[in-house]
């Protein structure tokens, strides 16, 4: 070969996420603060601190006894992007400081590894992390997450009327039932510690928490999503179909191993013509007689409400004895200190609203800039000059300014 070639390599480091609307989230669970950073926001929309506070209590740890006691306010602070009560336009910054650290129950996780958490892969990627809180791993990170869905689901209210709820549907092996997704509401959600709109389900999950928290343990569960109003049109047929950027922003949340959309995983069992979601019309809209698409259809949103399940892992870090090795590569046992959440659920719940709204923003907004400037007038105008062009007769645009 000849000459000189230069090749130059682009690192993604992973810390912002979106295309339009873009967030950023910073700080470590030991570290000052945590927060984010929210670019993209439209300007002249009505927001306060008040509005962010709202879903940040809903996600804070030490609100129950099924929850991390660690106590901490979590109150927001913005510190730049809004001017009198409304938005500029600017990059929005937001900062939550932290209060409440004790890094002493973290001496053991600096010399062994916790079995299933990112103390090891951390030091593989990185060989070094912060011990203390599990640093970025830590589910405080997603404070600057649930800060920036919040505006964006006031975004989402003012603009569509979009309905982003979700709420727990299953704990270990309890699943709620009699659950109406078309009517559920926040105020049905946040009547129990567990979030779940079933009452009856809602107790036997509050006890099967209890349980495995009293005895050192851990365990999983489902939150279920369901966003109503959406438009039409979101999303994109190839490779950023909304379903895809929904599953990676669901699965970007700390502990998630399981994503579906629709009939999800079920559906593979079903023929064609028990799968398929019938057309009809209804007051001149087309709509459809079952939701088992989800409410995307070649990966753009049809109108119908999205419904997606997300499956959460019991929480790694517990005070039953394990097996593990050390940062030198020996064998030893570990039984973890520190406070955590017996199930992380409950306070995944505003976790998974704010992914998902932040999704949803982002490609209604790209989605008007793609679609939403011609208009059908604007068109045919188009085509009227370009026939006046062919005829040969003065532009009726001629002489405007």
């Amino acid at each position: 070969l000849h000459g000189t070639y230069q090749v130059a390599v682009s690192a993604g480091y992973a810390n912002t996420f979106g295309t339009s609307f873009r967030v950023t989230t910073f700080g470590e669970s030991h570290g000052k603060g945590v927060g984010c950073v929210i670019d993209g926001c439209p300007p002249r929309l009505p927001l306060n601190e008040k509005d962010l506070q709202k879903e940040l209590d809903r996600r804070r740890p030490g609100q129950s006894i099924i929850t991390t006691p660690r106590k901490e306010a979590d109150a927001c602070e913005i510190l730049s992007g809004v001017v009198d009560g409304m938005t500029s336009g600017t990059p929005i910054a937001v900062l939550v400081r932290n209060k409440d650290q004790r890094s002493k129950d973290y001496s053991e996780m600096s010399v062994a590894y916790r079995p299933s958490h990112a103390d090891a892969t951390y030091d593989y990627k990185y060989g070094v992390r912060a011990v203390a809180g599990g640093g970025r791993s830590s589910a405080r990170e997603t404070i600057g997450r649930v800060a920036a869905g919040a505006v964006a689901k006031k975004l989402l209210q003012a603009v569509a009327g979009t309905e982003v709820l979700a709420f727990v549907s299953e704990v270990k092996d309890i699943k709620a039932n009699n659950i109406d997704l078309d009517k559920f509401s926040m105020e049905d959600v946040e009547a129990n510690m567990v979030r779940c709109p079933d009452p009856e389900s809602a107790q036997a999950m509050i006890d099967q928490i209890n349980q495995v928290r009293n005895r050192g343990e851990s365990c999983g569960g489902v939150v279920t999503c369901v966003c109503r109003n959406v438009p039409r049109g979101l999303g994109a047929p190839v490779f950023d179909k909304l379903e895809a950027d929904l599953a990676k922003a669901a699965m970007s949340l700390p502990a998630t191993k399981g994503f579906e959309i629709g009939s999800g995983f079920a559906g593979s069992r079903m023929l064609g013509s028990e799968h398929n979601d019938e057309f009809y019309m209804e007051n001149g809209i087309v709509r459809t007689r079952t939701n088992r698409s989800g409410g995307v259809q070649g990966g753009i949103s049809n109108g119908e409400h999205i419904v997606i399940r997300i499956a959460f892992k019991p929480t790694s870090t517990i005070a039953v004895k394990q097996q593990t090795v050390t940062r030198e590569g020996e064998e030893t046992e570990l039984r973890a200190r520190g406070r955590h959440d017996p199930c992380v659920v409950p306070r995944a719940v505003p976790m998974v609203e704010s992914m998902v709204a932040l999704v949803l923003v982002d490609h209604l907004l790209q989605n008007h800039a793609q679609c939403g400037l011609l208009t059908d007038e604007m068109v045919a105008n188009v085509a009227v000059e370009e026939e006046h062009a062919e005829e040969g007769s003065p532009s009726s645009l001629a002489g405007a300014t």
